[in-house]
């Protein structure tokens, strides 16, 4: 169990360079020990130096892996968890391969109810906490030649209302985050008409909402660009 004087500890999940990793500096700059998790943890050296981030390799998809990283006090004792892992195959629907369509649907949403329940198991014992899952537009809407990432997404958003009504009342925050736009980073830089969204901003929103006094606790919370395309 962690000391009471010990600095929080924060779990990112799918951690990548856009929304993640901004929340991963933020949380850092307010003195979380950070752990970040991912398939790959390669990509992720450079954030880790940044943070002072601890890395773990997990497949969250996979029941024994994530367990087995929660056995990890990085995980254990976190105070935030992010759901961040995402995957998405396009195309008409009557040419999609059947096994694209169940790893979308596995990382998008099954592994998020993985985390979840792994998290919410040690956050319970201490009646506090708070956990954060990544939502999209396709969450909201479904578009053409996109049916997986709609159904990962739709069942991600209804796995955070669940949880939301369930564990509020225990005193753990569950907090779907609609990003519904495009994320700015530099592979995809914005062409200068401001239709996408700074992931330093997600961030910001996201340290918000772990910071809401529980007599107003958001459920959701909607994000999108000023001037929107879409």
């Amino acid at each position: 169990m962690a000391s009471p004087h010990a600095p929080p500890r924060a779990l990112i999940v799918g951690t990548g360079p856009g929304f993640s990793a901004s929340l991963a500096r933020r949380l850092a700059m307010e003195g979380y020990r950070v752990a970040l998790a991912a398939r790959n943890t390669d990509k992720l050296a450079a954030l880790a130096a940044e943070t002072g981030a601890t890395l773990h390799q997990c497949d969250a998809s996979d029941p024994a892996q994530v367990a087995a990283l929660f056995q990890q006090p990085e995980a254990a004792e976190a105070e935030v968890v992010l759901y961040n892992a995402s995957f998405r195959v396009r195309g008409p629907t009557i040419d999609l391969d059947p096994e694209d369509v169940r790893r979308t649907i596995e990382v998008c949403a099954f592994g998020a109810f993985l985390v979840a329940q792994q998290a919410a198991r040690h956050m319970l014992k201490r009646g506090s906490g708070t956990i954060l899952l990544t939502g999209a537009s396709a969450g909201v809407k479904g578009f053409r030649q996109s049916a997986p990432f709609a159904m990962g997404k739709f069942a991600l958003r209804g796995l955070g209302q669940a949880l939301a009504r369930e564990l509020h009342p225990q005193g753990v925050h569950v907090v779907h985050i609609v990003v519904d736009g495009g994320i700015r980073s530099e592979r995809r830089p914005d062409p200068g008409d401001n239709t996408l969204i700074d992931p330093d901003a997600i961030a910001e929103a996201a340290f918000a909402a772990i910071r809401q006094n529980r007599s107003a606790w958001s459920a959701e919370i909607e994000l999108r660009p000023w001037v929107e395309t879409f």
